[in-house]
């Protein structure tokens, strides 16, 4: 295999990763949450055709909402239904966890975003982080960081 061909293989448990999240935030904490989906959501999970990308958190009547994130439905699904891909998603969590988020989203600057789809013991989770918008140069910093552990990690490989 090249290396322009090899992707970054996810665990078994993972479903999607939001890559883009720890690049443009600065995570200060993390929480698990369930989803609550429909048939054919679920069959599309098992088959890792979801995507966080551009997705975030809202808490709207005191529930937490999935917003943005795109399931593509299978081709097999059922036909007496229509599939939303883009349709907001239901968050389970605690009481006290969405007050806690709902009291930390509104300082200024900080927003909740999606993290990690995944397996837990059979059930879709959701890895919420709470988290604060990167600078500019913040961001060009972690590129420098990321450049500098990668060509330290290949002189420590030539030895």
């Amino acid at each position: 295999m090249t290396k322009k061909n090899r992707k970054k293989t996810l665990s078994s448990s993972d479903i999607a990763v939001n890559r883009k999240a720890r690049f443009n935030y600065a995570i200060e904490d993390t929480m698990e949450a369930g989803l609550v989906l429909q048939g054919w959501e679920v069959k599309s999970l098992r088959a890792g055709h979801a995507q966080l990308s551009e997705s975030y958190i809202s808490i709207k009547r005191n529930e937490a909402w999935l917003i943005g994130s795109h399931v593509t439905p299978l081709k097999t699904a059922s036909t007496h239904i229509k599939p939303d891909p883009i349709r907001e998603r239901k968050l389970l969590l605690h009481r006290h966890q969405i007050n806690q988020l709902l009291g930390l989203a509104k300082q200024a600057g900080y927003t909740m975003v999606p993290l990690k789809l995944y397996w837990h013991k059979g059930r879709a989770k959701c890895l919420v982080g709470y988290a604060k918008g990167k600078k500019q140069h913040d961001k060009r910093e972690t590129l420098k960081q990321r450049d500098w552990d990668r060509s330290k990690q290949r002189i420590l490989r030539g030895r």
